[in-house]
């Protein structure tokens, strides 16, 4: 309790049962039986998903693991691949068939996606083009020592392998998969194909058949790819190789295996300098670029060699365009990593993409530190059309990007390697669990960035200084239109898109860190939660319950009032008067909750002389009832008495949260 301008010291106080005269009179909704109702969890724990938030002792999922070859005809845009896929089922279920993604048949004019939305941003991708999405060569499956001709069939963007016999539990086969199909244009929204001046630029990106999830929660889960929901991964290590003509440069996900092979002499010097180097080194600078840029290109292929270990994905990006950047990664612990971004001439600048390897490093730093360690040896920035997308590993960013429109953009999109890459939730069916957590540890990133060169940022957008969000949070809560954070992420149309996925999560667990658990009890727990799922398969109750055993709260009612509804808050002064009305009796402050939220608050009385006091109210003061009166035991004269002084709550009505002497 701080008493501004004089001194500090305790004020003791104690509930005061009556209600005194009424100032506010607003009928109150708030029902404490519906609130702090038992039973939130509607499934006890298990062998697979301990009660306690963590894995249970007999968790299992699957794996694949991957070989990939692509081949990419730089003048009709084909990439021509083959794959081979170990798969392991480690559930306890035989599996009669196998589902596999083709998110390239998204692009074709019979798509799904086509027709399940008309929002602004789909439309956007489907009137300017489409494509044949996938054709496929041939098809093996190899198990027991024996290879057959798939049995397939495929609907949209899946594929079922309908095997001649189960695939037993604790057993693994083999998928060989030759396919062709076009790069999309502009359109592609998340891989495509765009021109500069010095030649054309390539975003490559679900570019390979990829086998579903199969988990205990679901089966199979092979909910179509319709755009706005994302994507959910099995782990495994890859090896891929990508093959275009010589004198493109190929950034992708993990690290190049075959430098020697793909690199002059020129580079792989500066490249070893930069990962010595806290500074950004230039590996292909603009005078490189532009004195290759009127050479022919030697069509002779050359093929670049990445592996990368433990995770869910790659993607890529090839170029002859490409200015090429690098820098280290200090990591807790003494470990390192190499940051490197790549862009055209277009995008060159100290104001612009000279900074984007910063941005990057630094972000990496920042998470690593606070959150998990970064566990891939190389992060990728690279520009594009995609203008904010994220693989393991590399993210796709804005070419015209500058300033903090670039700074935002590259911590958001490095920052999904934790959420949903490391953390491998489901962002199809919940997308509140990558979008929001990564966007809630934006918040911190961006204030520890160089001193806060581009802070705050409070508002869940790309862009600080919107406002408070605890007031730009209040017209979706009293939307009665607005769906809430559970549903289905394809469900959401663009209107609420932002404010559900994005914003009303980060904003969440702001409140759940500075003003409900406090930092230490948040941090411990959520670390926690990070280091339980990493690499596994999380869902909202896991997290849920691993923040309430971690922190030892019971959170339930949080959950419910601000992920399973859109509920108003709103805690009015109804009363204030001096006790038995003499000043030196101490006064009585009545409060009343009028909405069906509650939220610890902070209390704050000013005196006549100047002096104030702050009293912290926990939630469980709306226990058993809707209205609280507060006695404060002072002999001092009271000029005002404000409800969240600092409108750090989503209170929808602050009038009534302020009294004043009259």
């Amino acid at each position: 309790m701080h008493f501004k301008n004089t001194y500090l010291f305790v004020i003791s106080f104690f509930l005061f049962g009556s209600s005194l005269a009424q100032t506010n009179s607003a009928i109150s909704v708030f029902d404490p039986h519906e609130l702090f109702a038992q039973n939130f969890y509607t499934k006890n724990g298990n062998e697979f998903r301990s009660s306690n938030g963590t894995p249970g002792p007999k968790y299992w999922q699957n794996r694949a693991d991957y070989l990939l070859h692509a081949k990419i005809d730089t003048i009709t845009n084909i990439l021509s691949g083959s794959e081979t896929i170990v798969y392991s089922n480690n559930s306890p279920d035989p599996l009669s068939s196998l589902w596999l993604e083709l998110d390239q048949n998204t692009y074709r004019e019979d798509a799904r996606s086509n027709f399940y939305t008309s929002s602004p941003r789909r439309l956007k991708w489907t009137n300017k083009g489409s494509t044949d999405g996938y054709h496929f060569d041939n098809i093996t499956i190899t198990y027991k020592g024996k290879t057959i001709k798939a049995d397939y069939i495929i609907n949209d963007t899946r594929m079922q392998l309908r095997l001649p016999q189960p695939l037993l539990s604790k057993e693994k086969l083999k998928i060989q998969i030759k396919y062709h199909y076009t790069i999309p244009g502009t359109f592609g929204g998340r891989t495509d194909v765009y021109s500069t001046k010095n030649g054309k630029v390539y975003e490559v990106a679900q570019w390979y058949p990829r086998v579903c999830v199969y988990d205990d929660l679901h089966g199979w889960d092979a909910l179509p790819f319709l755009g706005s929901g994302e994507f959910y991964c099995e782990y495994g290590d890859f090896d891929y190789t990508v093959t275009v003509p010589a004198g493109m440069i190929v950034a992708g996900s993990g690290e190049l295996q075959n430098e020697k092979e793909v690199l002059n002499a020129k580079q792989m010097s500066r490249l070893n300098e930069a990962r010595e180097s806290d500074k950004t080194i230039m590996i292909r600078s603009e005078d490189d670029v532009n004195n290759e840029a009127g050479k022919k290109m030697n069509t002779k292929p050359v093929s670049w060699h990445f592996k990368m270990f433990n995770t869910r994905d790659v993607a890529f990006g090839v170029s002859k365009a490409y200015m090429w950047d690098a820098a280290r990664v200090n990591l807790p612990n003494g470990k390192k990593a190499l940051a490197m971004s790549v862009y055209p001439v277009e995008s060159a600048g100290v104001n612009a993409w000279g900074r984007a390897t910063e941005y990057l490093k630094k972000s990496i730093e920042f998470f690593s530190e606070k959150w998990f360690v970064y566990p891939y040896p190389v992060a990728v920035n690279e520009a594009g059309q995609a203008g904010g997308m994220e693989y393991p590993g590399i993210v796709f960013d804005g070419w015209r990007d500058k300033a903090g429109e670039l700074y935002w953009v590259t911590a958001h999109e490095i920052g999904h390697n934790w959420f949903p890459m490391i953390v491998g939730s489901n962002e199809r069916r919940y997308a509140w669990m990558d979008e929001g957590f990564n966007t809630f540890i934006d918040v911190y990133a961006a204030d520890a960035f160089n001193n806060g060169e581009y802070a705050p940022k409070r508002d869940g957008e790309y862009a600080p200084g919107k406002g408070n969000p605890a007031d730009e949070i209040i017209p979706l809560l009293k939307d009665s239109s607005a769906p809430n954070m559970m549903v289905r992420a394809d469900m959401l149309t663009e209107k609420y898109r932002h404010p559900l996925v994005y914003f009303k999560p980060a904003f969440g667990l702001v409140m759940l860190r500075e003003e409900i658990l406090g930092k230490d009890r948040f941090d411990y727990a959520f670390k926690k939660y990070i280091e339980y799922w990493a690499y596994k398969h999380p869902a909202p109750d896991d997290f849920f319950r691993t923040m309430e055993n971690e922190s030892g709260e019971d959170l339930s009612w949080f959950w419910k009032e601000w992920f399973y509804n859109n509920w108003q808050f709103d805690v009015a002064i109804q009363s204030v008067s001096y006790t038995n009305n003499d000043t030196k009796n101490g006064i009585d402050v009545t409060l009343v909750n009028l909405q069906k939220m509650a939220l610890p608050l902070t209390l704050r009385v000013v005196f006549k002389n100047g002096e104030t006091l702050n009293l912290s109210l926990p939630v469980e003061t709306w226990l058993q009832g809707n209205t609280h009166t507060q006695h404060l035991q002072t002999t001092r004269p009271v000029l005002s008495v404000i409800v969240d002084p600092d409108n750090k709550l989503p209170d929808s009505n602050r009038k009534n949260n302020v009294w004043n002497e009259n």
